[in-house]
């Protein structure tokens, strides 16, 4: 055990995400070379036999304090299943699957025998293997408190808004709290980065921030709220009071908490574990020695082994690869693994079980005690170690495990080829063998590495110069957690000279430009020798665009940008150590001065990566109005009447989610948390893996005969009528029988006693296909007229007189505009119980609770009367879980009505995401004009949606898109025309703003074209062409009435200081050649209401009790939105009871049938309504005994109830004047189909980094119309979550299917499905300055007690960003001599698009030998 014994380290202080810091005073020497332990380790392992150590069995961990010890537990489950199917712990959350989204952490506690202190590190369960806590304290959300007694941590996240719909919450919560833990004192910076692991899709973020930092201790490096978001009035008071917030004065209000603790550790884990541990299960056997003879001896003896530290890459590779791996060995225990620190001769020694995390805060801690270019080495290591997967990643992943499998877009391997380091193995058959990291990466996924070895140590040698320079980049599709595109080190070694700096020595690695780590020979080759200057400069340039040359058919593609990625970075370099120079050169001036660089030009050294993210914080402000309220026909002579009451709460006040806390603490239940009912099956789905073809034959017999197997349910099992469903069109089948259209259709369903033995058996299913061409793009559908057989078309005015006219500016363009995935947390579950005869109660994670019902109902042969569906609550919906939600269910129905026994089934994150369908990719065409006063004229626009393989919601969709295709603008003559794309890929569906975004972007799309024709700001443009407050009439005729567009337009750009910022963006543009900022103004107006008629009903039903406490049910579904907890408030309002006495239990068919979908931002509007009829007929009875009692309403009730009086009551709700008729040809006499509009107006600024694409939104100003908001805190909560859903579909957010543009990928397969290749903004995506504003004095008649409608209008204010980035590239094109003619962007405007977009010779070079002008995307 000599390199154990011979360094060590004290853990006191605490790191910014919470794990063990190290101080500068406490990084020592490593005094002893390890090489002679670890070969006495490998001479003992030769004489030790693997069956001769003692092993213990049974394996020990505590679990919320109390003790675990099991001895039958199987290996390959994870601590996730542990938790949630043995020890009922259901508030940790199966989220992905694959540590990507964090719902699922825990905090993990271990005694550190070295430095006598407690460990705490926030671990993915859904990873770790159960045995791998062994000799541990897990802790889960359910642990640290309840809605009883909550921990400060959950009561401040529910308090201050940081959860909707909470399926991310219990792991950001874990997140927060193993932080405070680790760190009861974090600075703001801590805790901004303690959060890199988790994902939320619902808040934006902010809240949950803002929550966390109010334990920071330096509270005062925040950022003071801005001017007129100071002072807040008393919401309760009403009457125009004005209501501020802001991150400052939030945590300014409330006490770090000296009183955190962290769990306390069981004294049974403080001593040394009695023996090595052996678990042998059914199929795989797990060992963990204690010391490295005995993990060198069990190699010898299983060669076949797989070494598992912290399961990241194994936890992959088993579960979506299917790999088996029968015999696992840890390396946890082993002291000798442990080890880091400076050998002698100064270089860095790293165990091979050092986690990341240890050696993250190494760095930090050894780069303290150098100079800033003494530490360049350690600092070029420590910076892309900082962005490496996540914080719970980290945590448990070591670095021999990153290089021993050898991806060629692992983020070290560069840096360590870089700095020369070498990998120490050793085995019990030979002495320890050393091999350069260079030399170790043989080809892809395979390394110089016996069976037998083990990777005991990683040296990194000390630098060989005083002018060494070094750095490391990284760029991927997104800062937090995610994979690499193209990473790098690039290392030179200087000497100066009287005719200036010469390069000695010179190192350079790339990954993710070949099949595994590369170094740039040629260049290197060039380099040394050479003079550091610009003709240096050039050669190299040339150099690594001919040595890292790449096809454009490369795996992963992205070829141009990779290959510009590669040189951008050493152009980087280069300036980044010339600044270096100069610094040196004015120090000691008998130092050559380095190549000129000029200010400009100095902005490519910093990256996004490498320089501190200035602290994020938000403001917000609302009035709080009077009046108001309203009526409905049954108290007044119409519904939506007015009242005189000028008291308005609870109605109206700022109040937190009703669920808030138990999300917080576990205690909420989604479908798959429900209790297990005795005889539940469990069921997988048999999905087709073609995109086009005939079926020949499924054979099911194999898995039909494995071993829990019930039965096989196919097509055959149900008769044609039975299995055709469709929610608009009757186009497709629950069981493909005869072809299938698209991968990932559903064949057959396998039910089973386990989930494993329904999954095993899924692959056991043999399908023979016939193939057929398949159509999987826009492009495919136009070119073969795949088309639906409808065309809708609007046409107002004469649009060709309109262009013909002489004076007339026009234009003419496309777009093209990506899917965007749901990414809901909660993926798609149900559980479908039988009764008595036919009976069956479904619990689904559903917005649809009746097509849920009718479809089941349908497959099943049996009447809807016997079907209830019921919907407690979902983890996210935006649209997704509408439709595509039925194919689920419904067969999990027919499995339950046929077994006569509960069945569920809960979708896997890569399933959920592969069949679902997404946002409808669009393609837009348009044809624009206006005159030379910049009003538009005339405007022509085809939209072709790509709707799958079934219709689904397409026509309404794309209906709406053409509704919204106008914009904010008044526009005289316009025509618009949607086809609907049949192809072989998911159905796609509904998505928050269901079309209305697309038709919007293509809106902004010809607005920005023709200003850029016109000569002036697209900002200009859009003022000159916004809708009046009153009179105007949209391209569909309907009527704006109070429009309040000019005025909010006015209003943003006094309170965004507008045209002060965009004059300090020009100055910054000028002044700055590589980084670039932007600035963006634009409005958005959304129609509410469904255009589908029938659709705009609500039914709900009311109870009040004896005690005077009230049930409400409703036929909306809570998702998040704040939906129950707004219906309370007009409950109690009406009531005039506190909204703590209004209960809603759930959405269920046998209170409220035939219940409208939760979709189209309607939900408050009809059901708000629906509730309030239902109270004021209670209230009409009650009138008498209320009278009787002077208003007490306890005593009138229970007066009502002797009296026998009817307490309970039906509300329904139809909104009049609504109705669309596509079929009449007259456009003027077609109908109104929105009730009212809800609007928005944004502001954002960006800042791009020209040479990667890499971008961050500064700031974002964004102002609402909510009319009487009827609670600001959720609709705050909904305009911030819907903005940044919003961006990420406009900048992030990229689905990728194989097609002619991926000719890597097979057709007809999709690639993004999960978090480790689609990612959605993260937590570093917030704009550092994010301001909220609700517009007031805006009364709204049409809805609700005067509100508006809020869940999806804000979602295209994200897009702002958008054109804030537009501004940007083209000031980087203008500086790169490009043309100043308008430049087509698609989105998502994504790095690789926004790179290549910048128009500079380094990119340039590249993209022009594609054979596309643009980059690869799929439409």
């Amino acid at each position: 055990c000599g390199v154990a014994q011979a360094w060590w380290w004290h853990c006191k202080p605490l790191c910014r995400d919470g794990s063990m810091a190290v101080s500068a005073d406490q990084v020592e020497l490593l005094l002893e070379d390890g090489s002679a332990a670890v070969a006495a380790a490998a001479k003992r392992a030769a004489e030790l036999k693997a069956g001769e150590i003692q092993w213990r069995s049974k394996l020990e961990f505590f679990v919320n304090g109390k003790q675990v010890s099991i001895a039958d537990v199987e290996p390959h489950h994870t601590l996730l299943w542990f938790l949630r199917e043995k020890l009922g712990l259901t508030g940790t959350k199966l989220g992905c699957g694959e540590g990507g989204c964090g719902a699922c952490t825990v905090t993990v506690s271990n005694f550190d025998l070295a430095s006598q202190t407690v460990v705490h590190r926030s671990v993915n369960a859904c990873l770790a293997p159960v045995c791998s806590v062994d000799g541990c304290l897990v802790t889960t959300v359910e642990g640290i408190g309840t809605t009883q007694a909550p921990h400060p941590v959950q009561k401040r996240i529910a308090d201050l808004h940081g959860s909707q719909c909470g399926f991310c919450t219990p792991g950001i919560v874990m997140s927060l709290y193993t932080t405070l833990s680790r760190n009861p004192q974090p600075k703001l910076a801590d805790i901004e980065a303690s959060f890199d692991g988790n994902l939320c899709r619902c808040t934006g973020y902010r809240p949950i921030l803002d929550a966390a930092k109010t334990f920071a201790v330096d509270k005062a490096k925040c950022p003071s709220a801005p001017v007129g978001y100071e002072d807040s009035g008393n919401p309760e008071k009403e009457g125009e009071v004005r209501c501020c917030g802001s991150t400052h004065a939030t945590i300014s209000a409330m006490a770090a908490d000296s009183k955190l603790k962290p769990a306390e550790l069981p004294p049974a884990l403080r001593s040394p574990e009695a023996a090595p541990l052996k678990v042998a299960g059914k199929s795989v056997t797990w060992y963990k020695p204690h010391d490295l003879a005995s993990l060198l001896a069990l190699k010898t003896a299983e060669p076949k082994a797989k070494m598992v530290a912290g399961n990241t890459e194994v936890g992959i590779e088993t579960k979506f690869k299917h790999c088996e791996y029968p015999v696992m060995i840890s390396t946890s225990s082993i002291p000798e693994l442990q080890s880091i620190g400076f050998d002698s001769q100064g270089n860095l020694v790293i165990g091979g079980a050092v986690t990341l995390s240890k050696l993250e805060h190494f760095l930090e801690a050894a780069i303290e005690k150098k100079t800033k270019s003494a530490a360049q080495w350690l600092q070029a290591m420590l910076d892309m170690l900082r962005w490496f997967a996540s914080t719970q990643i980290r945590n448990v992943a070591v670095l021999a495990g990153n290089i021993a499998t050898a991806s060629p877009i692992s983020d070290m391997n560069p840096v360590l080829m870089t700095l020369g380091a070498t990998v120490i193995m050793a085995s019990a058959r030979g002495a320890p063998r050393e091999v350069a990291v260079k030399d170790f990466f043989q080809s892809y996924r395979k390394v110089d590495m016996l069976p037998s070895e083990v990777i005991c140590s990683i040296k990194v040698p000390a630098p060989e110069s005083d002018y060494e320079f070094v750095r490391s980049f990284k760029q991927a599709r997104r800062r937090d957690d995610d994979i690499s595109i193209v990473n790098s080190c690039l290392r030179v070694c200087l000497k100066p000279s009287a005719e200036g700096w010469f390069v000695t020595k010179a190192s350079t690695a790339f990954g993710g430009m070949a099949p595994t780590t590369i170094r740039a020979k040629k260049l290197e080759a060039l380099l040394e020798g050479s003079a550091w200057s610009k003709a240096t400069l050039e050669a190299a340039t040339q150099a690594l665009t001919e040595e890292l040359a790449l096809p454009e058919t490369v795996p992963g593609g992205m070829a141009a940008y990779r290959q510009t990625l590669a040189v951008s970075y050493f152009y980087k370099f280069y300036v980044a150590i010339c600044l270096e120079l100069e610094k040196l050169a004015a120090s000691n001036a008998s130092l050559p001065k380095p190549p000129a660089v000029s200010s400009s030009d100095a902005s490519a050294a910093p990256t996004f990566l490498s320089e501190e993210r200035p602290l994020t914080h938000g403001s917000q402000a609302y009035v709080i109005p009077s009046g108001g309220l309203q009526a409905t026909g049954k108290a007044a002579e119409r519904d939506h009447a007015p009242k005189a009451e000028d008291r308005r709460a609870p109605v109206g006040q700022p109040m937190a989610h009703k669920s808030a806390l138990a999300q917080c603490t576990g205690e909420a239940k989604y479908v798959d948390d429900m209790p297990k009912l005795p005889g539940t099956l469990h069921s997988a789905l048999v999905l087709s893996d073609r995109p086009h073809a005939k079926i020949r034959s499924i054979d099911t017999s194999a898995a039909e005969a494995l071993e829990g197997v019930v039965r096989v349910f196919t097509g055959a099992d149900v008769g044609e009528h039975e299995n055709t469903w469709g929610p608009a069109y009757p186009d497709e089948e629950l069981f493909r029988k005869e072809t299938v259209t698209s991968t990932g259709q559903i064949l057959g369903l396998v039910v089973a006693e386990t989930l494993e033995a329904a999954d095993r058996a899924v692959r056991l299913v043999k399908v023979e296909y016939a193939d057929l061409e398949p159509i999987i793009t826009i492009e495919d559908a136009i070119r073969t007229k795949s088309f639906k057989d409808k065309v809708l078309k609007i046409e107002d005015g004469d649009v060709d007189a309109a262009f013909a006219l002489p004076d007339s500016v026009v234009v003419e363009g496309e777009i093209r505009m990506g899917g965007q995935e749901h990414f809901y947390l909660e993926c798609n579950s149900s559980l479908v119980v039988p009764g008595e005869g036919d009976e069956l109660t479904i619990h689904a994670s559903t917005q649809a609770a009746m097509k849920t019902q009718k479809f089941a109902a349908h497959i099943c042969g049996i009447p809807l009367s016997k079907v209830v569906c019921k919907v407690k609550r979902m983890g996210g919906g935006f649209g997704g879980k509408e439709t595509r939600t039925v194919m689920m269910s419904s067969v999990v129905a027919l499995a339950a009505h046929r077994l006569k026994r509960p069945v569920k089934i809960n979708l896997d994150r890569d399933v959920d995401m592969w069949i679902t369908g997404t946002r409808h990719p669009f393609l837009g065409k348009y044809k624009a004009a206006a005159g030379p006063d910049g009003k538009l004229r005339a405007v022509d626009v085809k939209l072709y949606a790509n709707a799958g393989y079934s219709m689904d919601l397409t026509e309404p969709v794309m209906g709406r898109a053409l509704f919204h295709s106008d914009g904010p603008y008044k526009i005289a003559n316009m025509r618009v025309e949607g086809f609907m794309c049949m192809t072989n890929t998911a159905s796609n569906t509904a998505f928050r703003g269901f079309g209305g975004p697309q038709g919007l972007l293509v809106a902004e799309a010809y607005v920005t074209h023709l200003a850029n024709k016109l000569q002036m700001s697209p900002e200009e443009l859009r003022a000159r062409n916004l809708y009046a407050l009153d009179g105007d009439r949209t391209h569909y005729y309907q009527l704006m009435e109070k429009c309040p567009l000019q005025r909010m337009w006015k209003e943003l750009v006094t309170s965004s200081d507008y045209e002060a910022r965009l004059a300090e963006v020009q100055s910054f543009n000028k002044t700055s050649r590589w980084r670039k900022r932007g600035i963006a103004h634009m409005t958005t107006k959304f129609g509410i209401s469904f255009t589908a008629k029938f659709m705009n009903q609500a039914g709900a039903l009311v109870h009040v009790y004896t005690d005077g406490t009230v049930l409400v049910t409703h036929g909306g579904t809570e998702m998040g939105q704040g939906l129950h907890t707004k219906m309370c408030q007009v409950a109690a309002r009406a009531f005039n009871i506190p909204v703590d006495d209004v209960y809603i239990k759930e959405t269920s068919t046998d209170t409220v049938p035939n219940s409208t979908p939760t979709a189209a931002s309607a939900s408050s509007d009809i059901y708000g309504m629906a509730i309030l009829r239902a109270c004021e007929e209670i209230l009409g009875n009650l009138k008498p005994y209320l009278e009787k009692t002077k208003g007490s309403w306890k005593s009138a009730v229970s007066a009502a109830y002797f009296d026998r009086c009817d307490l309970s009551a039906h509300g329904f709700y139809a909104t009049q004047g609504i109705g669309y008729d596509w079929t009449i040809s007259d456009n003027k006499e077609r109908g109104k189909p929105f009730n009212y509009f809800t609007y928005g107006d944004a502001c954002a600024e960006v800042e791009i980094d020209v040479l990667t694409g890499d971008m961050r939104i500064l700031r974002a100003d964004l102002l609402m119309d909510v009319g009487n908001s009827l609670n600001p805190s959720i609709d705050v909560g909904q305009i911030e979550g819907a903005f940044t859903q919003g961006f990420g579909w406009a900048m992030i957010e990229e689905t990728i299917w194989g097609c002619n543009e991926f000719p890597w990928l097979k057709p007809g397969s999709c690639f993004t499905r999960g978090p480790g290749t689609y990612k959605i903004p993260s937590f570093n995506d917030t704009p550092v300055d994010l301001r909220v504003t609700l517009v007031k004095d805006s009364l709204n008649p049409n809805a609700i007690h005067s509100s508006r409608a809020i869940g999806e209008p804000p979602f295209f204010m994200g897009a702002v960003a958008f054109f804030a980035t537009r501004m940007a590239i083209e000031s980087a094109r203008q500086d790169a001599g490009c043309t100043s003619e308008f430049y087509q962007l698609d989105i998502p405007l994504t790095p690789e698009r926004i790179r290549l977009a910048c128009g500079d010779k380094y990119a340039t070079q590249f993209s022009e030998n594609m054979s596309r002008s643009r980059p690869s995307a799929f439409v």
